[in-house]
């Protein structure tokens, strides 16, 4: 059977969750929601087959949310049974915690705190859906569709855009000894992405939040080192090649705004300058968006 997505919410933001329905109904993806032809007699047999036969469960969290005994079977359940969570968070100033920051944890979120821009919003949730199992959905024809075809074709990987400068982060291709650790590569900025402008994610575990970024082109792992504060790749990840991925809780237009936080020397990625470079606080030129 062909999976789909689905929809998980509390009944507040019942009327958001269905233009996010609608509006990826039109992209053509197949979406199951509980008012839409989910739920049947028995709800807990219907809550079963929507997490069952979900290639990515859209939780759309508030304290409601957290509080709710059915959200949390729902959500419990797709954990379980190792579905993909996109979070999509809907209150500003609210955290997840208990179970749902357990379940949430490490993991790039969505914003919906508002509702001005919706389609920047939907596009964001589409995307990012795409990249997390774009390779199990089986998309439907989309003839009025706000987005072209192309842009929710799955990409080979993560790809950086700087908030401010607009430039995409890749490597160079320029190779350099280093005493310590053998060779490394250096990082450019484009223009336009490009091969080696795709960053693949692995990490320790499926539920960690450390993220190594492997070069779609090249197979090197992004790192940072701290103390030539210096952004390189190199052919082996270690401890400097550890990085996580937060949303940027200040950024408000819809994109998906994230910072990226090199583990191991505690810094942001930055464009400072011109220059790529490692920061220690959240500031606007750390801010990417996810292409």
């Amino acid at each position: 059977m062909a999976k789909h997505v689905m929809l998980s919410y509390q009944w507040k933001h019942q009327s958001i969750v269905e233009k996010v329905y609608e509006d990826l109904k039109a992209m053509g993806f197949p979406v199951w929601m509980d008012i839409k032809g989910g739920m049947h007699d028995n709800v807990n047999d219907s809550m079963a087959f929507g997490v069952d036969n979900a290639a990515v469960v859209c939780s759309f969290l508030s304290p409601e949310y957290q509080e709710s005994k059915n959200c949390k079977k729902e959500l419990n359940y797709a954990d379980s049974q190792d579905v993909d969570i996109v979070p999509c968070m809907t209150q500003r100033g609210w955290k997840a915690s208990q179970w749902l920051g357990l379940l949430t944890a490490g993991a790039l979120w969505i914003d919906f705190r508002e509702e001005t821009n919706m389609p920047k919003r939907i596009e964001s949730l589409a995307k990012e859906i795409v990249h997390k199992a774009g390779d199990s959905i089986n998309m439907g024809s989309a003839p009025s569709s706000p987005l072209p075809p192309a842009a929710l074709v799955k990409k080979p990987g993560r790809a950086f855009r700087h908030a401010q400068c607009g430039k995409f982060l890749a490597e160079s291709g320029e190779v350099k000894f280093h005493t310590a650790s053998g060779n490394r590569s250096s990082l450019v900025l484009r223009d336009t992405p490009e091969d080696t402008s795709y960053w693949m994610e692995e990490r320790p575990d499926k539920k960690s939040g450390i993220i190594f970024y492997k070069n779609y082109s090249t197979n090197g792992y992004l790192g940072y080192d701290p103390n030539g504060d210096y952004i390189y790749t190199k052919a082996e990840h270690y401890g400097a090649e550890e990085w996580l991925l937060m949303g940027d809780d200040e950024s408000t237009n819809g994109e998906r705004a994230v910072v990226i936080f090199a583990n191991y020397g505690k810094k942001f990625l930055a464009i400072r300058n011109g220059k790529l470079t490692g920061v220690s606080s959240r500031s606007d030129d750390c801010v990417w968006i996810l292409a």
